[in-house]
C-alpha cells in the first residue's frame, strides 16, 4: 500500500495559528456579546441546535404518568450510594438500574427538581449547571446518541449563554448543518468536552434516563460518558434497565457507582414509594368526593398486587379513573398481580369486545409491534389494512387505536405503546399474532408496495424547478407522502422477514416488485430525496440484489443497473430532488437499463441531449464523508478493485486500471471493508460493496488522521495522527484498543503492519520510524533514527525482514527489522519531498513519489536508481481549446504558460507561449485559427500567434482582478473577457483596444462569457459550481465526468470541454425550463 501525507508543516501551523486568533476573537466577542445577549444569531443558532427540548420532555413524562409525587422519590435522598455521589468530589457517576416499571424515570425527574434550586442559583454564577435527557426508544428525536448530546448542550447553553462560543466557532462557519450532517457526532462531542472545560464552571450534573433506549450509537455515548467522567467537575447520574451490555460499556471503577433497585433494602423502599403513589389517588378521589366502599381495604389490595412495579399500579389506576365507583372493586381484583399478567388480562378483554373490534385491534396491534419505528395515525391506516372506510379517517383510526386497551397511545398524530415493557410484551409469538411473525411482515411489505403504487408519482410536490435544492423545499399541507413515508423506507425490510416460499412469486419478472421497480423507481427516489433518505435507497437496493435470483433475469439485471444509476447519482440526488429525472437520466450509459426504461422522463426543454458513454464506466462510486484530504491507496485482496484517497476530500472505488494523485485508505484482507482517515480526525470505515458508511466511525485521536492500515487477519485497524499517537480499533466492534501508542513527538505521517500483523511500524514528523508490538501496544526498541526531516510514509517488505521509508530530506532508506538498523546507502535522487514509498509484491523494487513531480524506483537489494524517472507536466491545466481545424489543442495551466499540441500525434508545438506571471485560466482560438486568446490571474487577457507562438502586443489591461473566461465574437472582430472584479469587457481583436463601456453589474465574479451566433448579445447559459445554469438559476446538475474545463455558448447551445479532452454539447429549448 502507498502512504501519501497530504499536510505540509508550515500549512499546519498556519492553520492553527487561524483557528486559535478565530476562537480568540470570537472569544473575545462573546465578552462583550454577553452584555448584549439579544443576538439574533444566538438564538438561530439554538434553534437548529434543539432537536427537543428536554425541559418540555420532562413535564410530558409528569403529565402521562399523572405527575410527580414526592413522596414516591424522596427516599433515594436518604440513600447512601445517593449521597456518596452527591457529596463526594471523587465519586463521579452514579447508575441507577432497575427492572420495567420500577419507576426509574420518575425518580430522576425528582432528583432533578431537588438539583434545580441549588443549581440554579449557583449557575447565576456560572459555578453550577444541571442538563439532563430522557431517551425513549420508540421515538427519533429521542434514541440515538447524537440526540442526546444536541439535548444536553442545548440545556447548558440555555442557562450560561456565554457557552455559546463554544457552539459558534463551528457554527459560524457551516451553519445548521453542523448539527445534523455526517460528522455531527464529532463535532458535538468535541463541543461537548470544550464546554465542560470552560474555566467558567465549576461542577456540572448531567443526567440521563433510559440509556438502554438508546437504540443509536449506546457505545458512542457510553465512551463519552466514561472519558468525561474522569472531570473532577463533571458528576454523572444515569439510569436503565438491568442489561450486562450497558455495564461492560460504563466500565465501572472506584469513582463510579450504581444503586440497585432490586437489592432488598431498596426494592423496600420502592414498594413504600409505590404505596405513597396508591395513597395519593386514592385522597384525590376523596377531594372530588369519589366515594368508593371499603377504600382502605382497596389500597392494600392493590399494594399488595402491585409487587412494588409503579408500571402496574399506573395501568390499573388508568381504567380507575374511566370507571365508576362501584367498579371498582370488580377491577382491582380482576386484574392479575405482576406486569406481565396485567399485559395478558389487557389481552383478554381486547378479545371480549364485540361486532369485528377484536380482530381490528389485532391488526393495529400487530402492525405497531412489527414496524421498525412508530407510525403516523395516517401510515398506520395504510399498514393495519384497515377497511377503506377506517384508513381513511383519523377519528376512525384513533378509535380503534383507543380500544387497544391501556397498550397504545398517541401523541403529536404518532402512535406508540405505553412503556418498552408493553412492546416487549405484544413481540412475543402467540400473544397478538394469529399466525407466523413472516406472515405480518408479508402484509407490511405488499401494502407498503400497494400504497405507493396508488400514490407515488413524478414532482409528487409540484415543485416544477429543476434545480431546486432540497434546504429550499417546504412540505406541502397535506402532504401528499404522508401515508407512505415509512413504506419508502422500510418495505424491502419486510420482504426480507417473509418465507421464501411466500415471496417468491413477487420476486419473479412478472411479480409485484419488478412491476414497481420497472415504472415507479424514479418516483422511489425521488420520494427518497425529499425523506432525504437517498443513501438508504442504495442499502435496500443492495439486499434486493443479495436475495440471489435463479430465473428472474430481467428483475437481476434492472437492481444491478438501479445500483449503479444510484450510487452515481447519489450527491446530486439527495440534493435536488428532481435531478433524478434531469441530470441522472441524461448523463447515464446508453445502454443503462434505467435510462432506457425511463428515458421519456427527460424534459423536452433539453433539445439536443450530450453524447453519453455506452455502459457503466470502471469507476463504481466516489464515497463522500470526511471533510479533508486522505491519505493512500490498495488494491483488493483480489486484485478486482482498486481505493483511493484524493486531496479533493473524496475516496474514490474503481475496477482495477485506475491512477491517481495518492493521498489514507486501505481495504480490508477480506475486502468486504475499506478503511479511511481524515483531516476530521475520525477513521471510518465502509462497506466496499454498497459504499455505506458503517458506524460507528472511529473516534480518538484528537488531531487529523494521516494514515490507516488493516492488520493481515483483519480483526484489527491501525491509524496515525497529528496528535502524536498510533492508536489500535477493534473491526469487529469499532472499539478503540488500549493503551494507544505514545512515543512520537510530533505527527505520525504513516503507519503500517507487518506482513505476520505482530509488528506495527510508524514514521513522523519527529524524523523517526518507530516499531510497535501489534498485540500490546509496547514500543520495541530502538528507535530507527537518520532522516533529517519529516517521514511522510513507511512500509514493511513482503517478506517482512524490511521497512523502507520516505522523508521531507529528499531521500527514501531502508531499515533491518530484526536490529533496527539502518541499511546503507540511502536511496537520493529526488530532489524535494518523498510523500509515498511501496515494495514491489516480489519484494524486488522500491517505488516513491516525491514534491518534485517524479516517480523514481529503486533496486530493494542494493539501493540504486533504476532510470529513466517518469515526468510530467509541472502544474494544472485549467483550460483547453480546439482550433477551428482540429489540428491544434491549445492549453492554458498553473505554471504560467500556453501550450500548443498537435492534436494527431500528441506532440507539443514549441515554443510554449510565455508572457503572462500567473496562473492561465482560459484559452480560445480565433475564428480564422490565426490568434489565440488566454486570461490570466495577472489580470491581463493577451494575444498570440497562433502559427508562431508570438505574443502580439499590446497586452489587453483594463481589469483589476484575474481574468477568468476569454473568447471571440463569431466575426473574429472582438475579444471578450470577464473577472473577479465582477465586469465583462470587450476589446478589438486587431488593435487590442478596449471598446468602452464595460460591462458592469454582476453582484459577483463573473466566471463564464460568450457571444450569441450574430454576435450582438451574450448569452445567459453558464455554469456555476457544477451547474447548468440560465443566468441565476441552476437547471442541470454536471457529475465529475461531465464538468468543464472551458466552455463556449452559441446562443442556447452549450458545448463543454472535459479533462478527459471530450466534448458535450447541449441544446436547449427557449423559455421556461420547468419539470412538467
Amino acid at each position: 500500500m502507498c502512504q501519501v501525507s497530504n499536510l505540509v508543516e508550515s500549512r499546519i501551523r498556519a492553520t492553527r495559528a487561524l483557528e486559535s486568533y478565530k476562537f480568540r476573537l470570537r472569544c473575545s466577542w462573546y465578552d462583550y456579546s454577553q452584555k448584549n445577549l439579544s443576538d439574533p444569531q444566538n438564538d438561530k443558532c439554538l434553534e437548529d441546535l434543539r432537536t427537543t427540548n428536554p425541559r418540555l420532555d420532562k413535564k410530558r413524562i409528569e403529565e402521562t404518568k399523572g405527575g410527580l409525587l414526592r413522596d414516591s422519590y424522596r427516599w433515594i435522598l436518604e440513600n447512601s450510594e445517593f449521597q456518596q455521589w452527591r457529596d463526594d468530589k471523587q465519586s463521579r457517576m452514579l447508575w441507577i438500574r432497575g427492572d420495567p416499571g420500577k419507576g426509574k424515570t420518575m425518580l430522576l425527574c425528582g432528583i432533578i427538581d431537588e438539583f434545580k434550586a441549588t443549581a440554579s442559583a449557583a449557575s447565576a454564577s456560572g459555578s453550577c449547571l444541571l442538563s439532563y435527557f430522557f431517551c425513549q426508544a420508540t421515538d427519533d428525536s429521542l434514541n440515538s446518541a447524537t440526540a442526546v448530546l444536541r439535548g444536553l448542550i442545548y440545556l447548558l447553553a440555555k442557562q450560561q449563554p456565554a457557552l455559546l462560543q463554544h457552539i459558534r466557532v463551528k457554527y459560524d462557519d457551516t451553519g445548521k448543518a453542523l448539527f445534523v450532517d455526517k460528522n455531527s457526532w464529532f463535532a458535538l462531542s468535541e463541543i461537548f468536552i470544550n464546554i465542560l472545560h470552560d474555566p467558567s464552571l465549576k461542577l456540572t450534573y448531567l443526567i440521563i434516563d433510559a440509556l438502554d433506549e438508546c437504540v443509536k450509537d449506546l457505545q458512542l455515548l457510553s465512551t463519552l460518558i466514561v472519558k468525561t467522567s474522569s472531570m473532577s467537575r463533571v458528576k454523572w447520574l444515569l439510569s436503565s434497565r438491568n442489561e450486562p451490555h450497558i455495564e461492560r460499556g460504563l466500565r465501572l471503577k472506584e469513582s463510579q457507582r450504581q444503586l440497585s433497585l432490586e437489592l432488598k433494602e431498596n426494592a423496600d423502599q420502592v414498594s413504600r414509594a409505590v404505596d405513597a403513589y396508591i395513597d395519593h389517588y386514592f385522597s384525590e378521589m376523596t377531594i372530588i368526593e369519589r366515594m368508593i366502599p371499603n377504600q382502605n381495604q382497596l389500597q392494600d389490595t392493590l399494594q399488595r398486587k402491585s409487587e412494588g412495579t409503579f408500571l402496574w399500579v399506573a395501568l390499573v389506576i388508568h381504567v380507575l379513573r374511566q370507571a365508576e365507583d362501584w367498579e371498582a372493586w370488580d377491577i382491582v381484583n380482576e386484574a392479575p398481580a405482576g406486569l406481565a399478567n396485567l399485559y395478558l388480562r389487557m389481552i383478554e378483554q381486547i378479545r371480549k369486545q364485540d361486532r369485528g373490534k377484536p380482530e381490528l385491534c389485532q391488526c393495529v396491534l400487530s402492525a405497531v409491534t412489527t414496524t421498525y419505528r412508530p407510525l403516523h395515525v395516517t401510515e398506520l391506516g395504510v399498514l393495519a389494512g384497515l377497511p377503506p372506510n377506517i384508513s381513511s379517517s383519523y377519528d376512525a383510526i384513533a378509535t380503534i387505536v383507543k380500544l387497544c386497551g391501556s397498550f397504545l397511545t398517541i401523541r403529536d398524530q404518532v402512535v406508540y405503546t405505553i412503556h418498552q415493557s408493553a412492546q416487549d410484551f405484544l413481540s412475543k409469538e402467540g400473544v397478538i399474532f394469529p399466525s407466523s411473525l413472516e406472515y405480518v411482515h408479508y402484509d407490511l411489505f405488499s401494502r407498503s408496495l400497494q400504497a405507493m403504487l396508488k400514490i407515488l408519482r413524478r414532482d409528487i410536490y409540484g415543485l416544477r424547478t429543476p434545480g431546486i435544492l432540497i434546504d429550499q423545499i417546504q412540505q406541502p399541507d397535506p402532504d401528499p407522502l404522508a401515508a407512505v413515508r415509512y413504506s419508502c423506507l422500510y418495505w424491502v425490510d419486510h420482504l426480507l422477514e417473509c418465507q421464501r416460499e411466500d415471496t417468491i412469486k413477487d420476486l419473479k419478472d412478472s411479480g409485484l416488485v419488478n412491476e414497481f421497480l420497472s415504472k415507479y423507481f424514479l418516483y422511489w427516489l425521488e420520494a427518497l430525496s425529499l425523506l432525504k433518505s437517498v443513501s438508504e435507497g442504495v442499502v435496500m437496493i443492495r439486499k434486493l440484489e443479495d436475495l440471489q435470483f435463479n430465473t428472474s433475469l430481467d428483475l437481476s439485471a434492472f437492481l444491478h443497473d438501479a445500483r449503479r444509476f444510484t450510487i452515481s447519482n447519489l450527491s446530486i440526488i439527495e440534493q435536488a430532488p428532481l435531478q433524478a429525472y434531469c441530470s441522472a437520466l441524461l448523463f447515464a450509459p446508453e445502454k443503462s437499463i434505467v435510462r432506457k426504461a425511463f428515458e421519456s422522463y427527460i424534459p423536452l426543454w433539453i433539445q439536443t441531449k450530450p453524447r453519453v458513454k455506452t455502459n457503466w464506466n470502471a469507476m463504481l462510486q466516489i464515497l463522500e464523508g470526511h471533510t479533508d484530504g486522505v491519505t493512500s491507496v490498495a488494491f483488493s485482496p483480489n486484485g478486482k478493485q482498486i481505493v483511493s484517497g484524493s486531496r479533493d476530500t473524496t475516496v474514490r472505488r474503481w475496477d482495477a486500471g485506475h491512477t491517481d494523485e495518492v493521498t489514507s485508505v486501505a481495504f480490508s484482507p477480506d475486502g468486504k471493508q475499506i478503511v479511511s482517515g481524515s483531516e476530521d480526525t475520525t477513521v471510518r470505515r465502509w462497506d466496499a460493496a454498497t459504499g455505506q458508511q458503517l458506524l460507528p466511525a472511529l473516534e480518538g485521536h484528537i488531531s487529523s488522521v494521516t494514515s490507516v492500515a488493516f492488520s493481515p487477519d483483519g480483526k484489527q485497524i491501525v491509524s496515525g495522527s497529528g496528535d502524536t499517537t498510533v492508536r489500535r480499533w477493534d473491526v469487529a466492534t469499532g472499539q478503540q484498543l488500549l493503551p494507544a501508542l505514545e512515543g512520537h513527538t510530533s505527527w505520525v505521517y504513516s503507519v503500517a503492519f507487518s506482513p505476520d500483523g505482530k509488528q506495527i511500524v510508524s514514521g513522523s514528523g519527529d524524523t523517526t520510524v518507530r516499531r510497535w508490538d501489534a498485540a500490546t501496544g509496547q514500543q520495541l526498541l530502538p528507535a530507527l533514527e537518520g532522516h533529517t526531516s519529516w517521514v511522510y510514509s513507511v512500509a514493511f517488505s513482503p517478506d517482512g525482514k524490511q521497512i523502507v521509508s520516505g522523508s521531507g530530506d529528499t531521500t527514501v532508506r531502508r531499515w533491518d527489522v530484526a536490529t533496527g538498523q539502518q541499511l546503507l546507502p540511502a536511496l537520493e535522487g529526488h530532489t524535494s519531498w518523498v510523500y509515498s514509498v511501496a515494495f514491489s509484491p516480489d519484494g524486488k523494487q522500491i517505488v516513491s513519489g516525491s514534491e518534485d513531480t517524479t516517480v523514481r524506483r529503486w533496486d530493494a537489494a542494493t539501493g540504486q536508481l533504476l532510470l529513466p524517472a517518469l515526468e510530467g507536466h509541472t502544474s494544472s491545466v485549467t483550460s483547453v481549446a480546439f482550433s477551428p481545424d482540429g489540428k491544434q489543442i491549445v492549453s492554458g495551466s498553473g505554471d504560467t504558460t500556453v501550450r500548443r499540441w498537435d492534436a494527431a500525434t500528441g506532440q507539443q508545438l514549441l515554443p510554449a507561449l510565455e508572457g503572462h506571471i500567473s496562473w492561465v485560466y482560459s484559452v480560445a482560438f480565433s475564428p480564422d485559427g490565426k490568434q489565440i486568446v488566454s486570461g490570466s490571474e495577472d489580470t491581463t487577457v493577451r494575444r498570440w500567434d497562433a502559427a508562431t507562438g508570438q505574443l502580439l502586443l499590446p497586452a489587453l489591461e483594463g481589469h483589476t482582478y484575474g481574468v477568468t473566461s476569454v473568447a471571440f465574437s463569431p466575426d473574429g472582430k472582438q475579444i471578450v473577457s470577464e473577472s473577479g472584479d465582477k465586469t465583462v469587457r470587450r476589446w478589438d481583436a486587431a488593435t487590442g483596444q478596449q471598446l468602452l463601456p464595460a460591462l458592469e453589474g454582476h453582484a459577483s465574479s463573473v466566471t463564464s462569457v460568450a457571444f450569441s451566433p450574430d454576435g450582438k448579445q451574450i448569452s445567459t447559459l453558464c455554469v456555476s459550481e457544477n451547474w447548468l445554469a440560465e443566468g441565476t438559476t441552476n437547471l442541470l446538475w454536471l457529475p465529475p465526468g461531465y464538468r468543464p474545463t472551458c466552455k463556449a455558448t452559441w446562443g442556447v447551445v452549450i458545448a463543454l470541454g472535459h479533462q478527459s479532452g471530450g466534448v458535450s454539447i447541449l441544446q436547449l429549448q427557449l423559455g421556461p425550463k420547468l419539470m412538467t
